[in-house]
């Protein structure tokens, strides 16, 4: 997988999730860059990411991730 497969999918799942056709992701994107996504959201969004790529984000880096290129890097080398 690309990562811009990986970044099409992510924000697939940022838009379902958050109910919002018009979100646009960057690698610099941060939660308060994207109207609703709060700390519960932040939730929703990683537990439906790790269905979309079939695996679960380490507990470790779910708490240090600065945005959404580190993300993305996460999913390719964890994800499918």
């Amino acid at each position: 997988m690309t990562r811009e497969e990986a970044f099409e999918r992510v924000i697939n799942v940022f838009r379902e999730v958050l109910d919002d056709d018009s979100i646009v992701l960057t690698d610099e994107t941060v939660a308060d860059d994207v109207d609703g996504w709060d700390s519960f959201e932040h939730i929703n969004l990683i537990v439906a990411i790790e269905e979309e790529f079939g695996f679960k984000f380490p507990m470790g880096k779910i708490v240090t991730m600065k945005n959404v290129g580190e993300m993305i890097d996460i999913i390719l080398v964890s994800g499918k």
